[in-house]
């Protein structure tokens, strides 16, 4: 990184700090530095969970020009959140849209940082996933940067990370499957993301996780040497080691926070900085099955993989760390499954009539056959999945503000615009009697043949031309 044009001390000293910290690497035995065991120090400061962070490294004369602001750019003031060390964090409205957001102001010392800052809002805001904080805007007030984002009322991860508040397993997997998948879309945006932890994972009104911050994030193609950035327990080795972030980097740290959700311990922890990294590069954490050993198999080789220390060996996508969540919940799930005649009666499903046998079983081996009771909700309006259904026996019924928009019937698909657009449900599907459905979900789908893909959107395709087809007869 270009040291600061003016404060060539600053420079001098982190070149020491490297040097002497990687010594420390290079030993066979933990560092044990000579300082005061304190709490565990946070590097970048993210937009939730700012009260934790050390206000004394924001720079006094900063603070004090931004007390009692009352406007930034267009952006009204409300109040403030919380500061750390890289800049304060306000409430604020848009006079013109009549939204609140949040405007985080940071402090950058130098031409180079502001242009930095930039290209990482830039790269930020083209980020849009229903399971990431949008970014709004960004520009320059006074001498200092500010960058405006969607503003989330609810707890970060870290509400839930304490042993006596963990939550059930089924939900922390489902909360990975929904992360790893919104990595996955970043990094296929050239989007890395740097500092995944759980007081950057927030939870929505609606329940769905939300990863914020991305304001430490670097484009892929633009890849830079680190400093140390980053919350040091949830650094990747390679973090740690001063390389070169890559999307695995993003994989390893939301490995540590499954990990914690799960266990309600750190993955790595220890009394100062030093021995904390030391600890991620070279020593592996307390198995999960010694601290939970109710746990599946599948769901412990799951988060192993994904904090593999061998870049080689851990997930090497956020789909397929995705995946192999999936497949854990599925394995945790009490599928309806007839081991006879069940390829048979699916096949005769008029949706699954242009699939062969050999199609129609690679399905049945990866998707669940689920039974759903009468009155039971199958999908809810505002709910973001990635599954879909296909009805194979009962009725259900498309409600919306307590009307019934349209009947299911056996045969039918329902849920995959959803899983189109990636937005959430715009309707309830209610059972109107007890029904079986196959559920189907996205990335299992990504991950089946290409003719089978092919197959589904052909059959996606004529379900829409019928819709459309029996909403013009209506008319008529």
């Amino acid at each position: 990184m270009e040291a600061f044009p003016g404060r060539p001390e600053k420079s001098m000293a982190k070149k020491v700090f490297r040097r002497v910290f990687r010594g420390f690497l290079s030993r066979e035995e933990p560092p044990h530095a000579e300082t005061t065991p304190a709490e565990e120090p946070r590097i970048m400061a993210s937009p939730a969970g700012l009260e934790g962070e050390d206000a004394e490294s924001l720079d006094a004369e900063f603070v004090a020009r931004l007390q009692g602001i009352d406007k930034v750019g267009r952006y009204e003031i409300v109040r403030k959140l919380g500061q750390g060390g890289t800049g304060i964090v306000y409430l604020g409205r848009d006079p013109y849209i009549k939204r609140l957001v949040a405007i985080k102001i940071s402090n950058l010392a130098s031409d180079a940082s502001r242009e930095r800052f930039f290209i990482e809002a830039q790269s930020a805001g083209r980020l849009h996933h229903p399971n990431i904080v949008s970014i709004y805007d960004a520009g320059l007030f006074r001498d200092y940067c500010y960058i405006t984002f969607e503003y989330i009322e609810g707890p970060t991860l870290e509400a839930f990370c304490e042993p006596d508040r963990l939550l059930p397993m089924n939900r922390v997997i489902e909360i990975g499957f929904n992360v790893a998948n919104a990595l996955e879309y970043a990094h296929q945006q050239g989007v890395i993301h740097r500092d995944i932890k759980p007081s950057n994972i927030m939870i929505d009104p609606s329940d769905t996780p939300r990863i914020t911050d991305f304001g430490i994030a670097q484009m892929a193609e633009h890849t830079a040497k680190l400093s140390v950035s980053g919350t040091p327990s949830y650094m990747s080795p390679e973090q740690v080691r001063e390389g070169v972030a890559q999307k695995e980097s993003d994989l390893f740290s939301l490995g540590c926070v499954l990990y914690e959700l799960l266990s309600g311990k750190k993955a790595f922890i220890g009394d100062n900085f030093f021995s904390i990294m030391y600890k991620i590069v070279h020593d592996d954490p307390v198995p999960l099955s010694k601290l939970r050993p109710d746990l599946p198999l599948a769901v412990i080789e799951a988060v192993q993989k994904a904090m593999a220390k061998d870049l080689s060996e851990r997930f090497q996508t956020g789909m397929d760390l995705a995946y192999h969540l999936r497949l854990a919940i599925q394995g945790l799930e009490e599928p309806l499954r007839k081991e006879k005649n069940v390829i048979d009666q699916i096949h005769h499903i008029p949706f699954f009539q242009n699939f062969n046998r050999d199609q129609v079983r690679e399905l049945v081996q990866t998707a669940s056959i689920v039974r759903i009771r009468r009155g039971g909700t199958i999908v809810a309006e505002g709910e973001i999945d990635d599954t879909f259904y296909v009805l194979l026996n009962g009725r259900a019924l498309v409600m919306k503000e307590g009307r019934s928009l349209a009947d299911i019937v056996a045969g039918e698909c329902f849920g995959e615009m959803a899983y189109i657009t990636k937005q959430a449900r715009s309707a309830d599907v209610v059972a109107f009697t007890d029904c079986i459905l196959m559920k189907i979900s996205a990335t299992l789908l990504n991950r089946s043949s290409e003719s089978i893909q092919l197959l589904f959107f052909k059959n996606f395709a004529l379900t829409l031309v019928r819709r459309l087809n029996q909403k013009s007869d209506k008319k008529d």
